[in-house]
């Protein structure tokens, strides 16, 4: 499992400890089988546990509530993920600032926002 699945995995479930895996597997736009196989390497890994509990339709459901480790590791998680989204959005924000120099000196005048 990469840190970027592991990351919105943990993200989702520290939101929202009963989601089903249907639901989180929608929420992170992944195949249902791919999520359990997620939801197994997380609890073997000591980042999340399971616990059981009945809802309102009287059926068993789970809830996948974050462990110490498994905060700890979402918090490093966040800190690379910031890092390197900082590190994108600074090259995006130096192409665009190349770019719009260039548009103005090709006598374009200041190129309009969408």
């Amino acid at each position: 499992m990469n840190d970027d699945l592991t990351f919105q995995a943990l993200r989702q479930l520290k939101a929202n400890p009963k989601l089903s895996q249907r639901q989180l597997a929608k929420a992170l736009g992944i195949s249902l089988g791919r999520t359990n196989y997620c939801l197994r390497a997380l609890i073997a890994q000591g980042l999340i546990k399971v616990e059981r509990f009945r809802t309102s339709q009287n059926k068993l459901a789970y809830a996948y509530l974050l462990t110490p480790e498994g905060i700890e590791t979402k918090a490093r998680i966040t800190m690379r993920f910031l890092k390197r989204k900082r590190a994108e959005y600074d090259a995006l924000a130096a192409e665009l600032a190349q770019l719009t120099a260039e548009a103005e000196a090709e006598g374009l005048g200041r190129t309009p926002r969408d």
